[in-house]
């Protein structure tokens, strides 16, 4: 299906005047100055405070529908009751502010429900990744060191062995364990019962706590695709930033490209007509589920749809059925969810954005979006822990115009390259290293003054993701640092060759390492997976590469997988793994 979306169009204004425009003194996005951690920093002046503020502000969306897991639906009204109840029950437990809540569960109900309780009091949750092993989480409770832990069944059977060696833990809450699970915690649903009766608690008053922008507010653990995880410390202010930070994206778009924005839809309005939905398919313990995802949701009165399992075919059902308006994450879900079979079976038309971050996408993914699904709009966005998620983002006609670009900084946001010793800032176009400044950039590292030194400096933030800019601030994402390679003394960017093997018809995601060699130095390597039904030679991907490249940049091995590549829980390929299948032995023939 062909849609004129999927064509870039010249806009109205330029950048410059559409940010002016719409951060001008009294507007919805207004930009004031505050000075933060000793740096004076842009933030929004009609931020909302705290996290704590923003849950109690969702009392105006009660009756809508909130969150959604399977057969279970959760209004708004529900939930607050639920965070209420919680939020006193650690409160009487002696939680105190600054103590520390881990939460380590799968996307459930019960995980909204603890982030805003213990925030909301002034506790600092501590989401830990769910994919863990149970060494791996104890690891994170001691360096964290929670006082509570607040997990499901299957989370808490692994950690169990280990949580003797958590000496700070002092009550453990458990979520949908079977009655005969035996183990020294309680039971959460002997506080809130099942999701679909929270709406029947009688619900205490939000226990008091006096809370500023700038205090402590949640321990986000990175992947540890680089190295072991760190916990970014994030303010209230950083995470609740999010919110007019994911809306002003749209925003610009249509000031710079179709006019003036549309009114703010109303809390009153009819649910079915006005509200937002959310299909989740990233891990709330991920920054983007939790911040970039969660967040924007909650504060307009939004709902979560929450999938157990990624499947094209569910996932459309669930768009047909809650009437989704967003949803995406990394490029290949978008792949599968624009290429499956079944989806012209389902009424997807409520849709009207597919998103993806996490991974380099390709220009010929936005646009597929336009071409495959009339009226949705493709975004990009760019991110990382450190910066509470998306910092960059484009979003349609600029996302067409510019289709490899993650987007501009927002208002509050800059975005520098400076050269790889740190002390030179590089002209439009030039490739160097990325550095961030702004009030959704962490406190630090938790715990870890060392590892902090080395990333922040004088308030900005060194990502260590090659990057370049234009001329109206656009960023493009080269390459991880250490992901680049160099051959004969040339640096070669895995991205760019990435692009070009994702580009071949039967491709679906590609990989690309540098492998030693002991004449060049490193030759580029690749690991491809297959769209489905699809045939192609390593051959013939070498010379599509060749034809494109030349014969210094294509991979000089092309490993054809059978699997989807290894990617963590946020979707970020896993580039050691990449190499360990590069390196591994091949078969012998019997």
């Amino acid at each position: 299906m062909s849609n004129s979306r999927s064509t870039p169009r010249a806009p109205l204004m330029s950048v410059r005047a559409a940010y002016a425009e719409l951060t001008a003194p009294g507007s919805k996005y207004e930009v004031e100055t505050r000075e933060i951690n000793g740096v004076r920093q842009k933030v929004w002046k009609n931020a909302v405070p705290t996290l704590r503020d923003m849950f109690l502000r969702t009392h105006q969306y009660a009756q809508r529908d909130v969150l959604v897991h399977e057969q279970e639906r959760v209004t708004y009204e529900a939930f607050g009751r639920a965070v209420r109840v919680l939020a006193a029950h650690l409160s009487r437990s002696g939680l105190a502010k600054g103590d520390r809540v881990a939460l380590v569960m799968r996307n459930l109900p019960e995980w909204p429900v603890t982030f805003f309780a213990a925030t909301s009091i002034g506790a600092i949750i501590t989401p830990l990744n769910a994919m863990w092993d149970g060494e791996e989480l104890a690891t994170a409770l001691r360096h964290s060191g929670a006082k509570v832990l607040v997990a499901d069944h299957d989370r808490h059977r692994k950690m169990a062995p280990h949580l003797a060696g958590c000496p700070e833990l002092a009550q453990v809450l458990v979520s949908r364990a079977p009655s005969d699970a035996a183990g020294s915690f309680e039971r959460l649903e002997a506080l809130l019962g099942e999701p679909n009766a929270w709406a029947d608690l009688v619900a205490p008053e939000l226990p008091l706590a006096l809370l500023q922008p700038d205090d402590d507010a949640a321990i986000i653990y990175t992947s540890g695709t680089t190295g072991r995880p760190k916990g970014a410390l994030l303010s209230h202010r950083a995470i609740t930033g999010c919110d007019l930070g994911t809306n002003f994206v749209q925003a610009r778009m249509r000031k710079i490209y179709d006019g003036p924005e549309p009114a703010e839809p109303q809390a009153a309005a009819p649910q079915e007509a006005r509200q937002r939905v959310n299909l989740l398919l990233i891990p709330l313990f991920h920054v983007s589920g939790c911040c970039a995802s969660m967040i924007p949701q909650i504060a307009r009165g939004g709902k979560l749809v929450f999938m157990r399992a990624w499947s094209p075919e569910v996932a459309m059902r669930l768009i047909e059925r809650e009437r989704v308006t967003l949803t995406g994450g990394v490029p290949y879900v978008a792949w599968q969810l624009l290429e499956h079979r079944a989806h012209q079976r389902y009424d997807l038309s409520s849709l009207a954005v597919i998103q993806y971050g996490g991974a380099p996408s390709s220009a010929d993914l936005v646009r597929k979006v336009g071409e495959t699904l009339e009226g949705v709009l493709p975004g990009n966005i760019w991110g990382m822990t450190e910066t509470a998620g998306a910092f960059t983002a484009a979003v349609g006609a600029e996302l067409l115009e510019r289709p490899t670009s993650c987007g501009p900084a927002g208002p509050t946001g800059d975005l520098r390259i400076m050269d790889m010793d740190g002390r030179t800032e590089l002209l439009d176009g030039q490739v160097g290293e990325l550095w961030v400044r702004g009030p959704q950039v962490m406190k630090g590292y938790w715990r870890d003054p060392e590892a902090t030194a080395e990333v922040l400096v004088d308030g900005w933030l060194r990502t260590g993701d090659l990057a370049c800019l234009d001329a109206d601030g656009y960023c493009f994402i080269v390459d991880r640092a250490k992901d680049m390679l160099i051959r004969a003394g040339e640096n070669i960017y895995s991205v760019e060759i990435e692009n070009v093997l994702a580009a071949h018809p039967a491709v679906a995601e590609a990989a690309v390492v540098g492998l030693p060699d002991r004449i060049v130095g490193e030759e580029p390597a690749a690991v491809v997976a297959l769209r489905a039904g699809a045939q192609v030679s390593e051959q013939e991907l070498r010379e599509f590469a060749v034809r494109r490249l030349g014969g210094h940049k294509s991979p000089k091995r092309v490993l054809i997988s059978a699997e989807p590549l290894p990617r963590n829980a946020g979707g970020k390929i896993l580039k050691p793994k990449i190499r360990d299948l590069l390196c591994a032995p091949e078969p012998v023939e019997a």
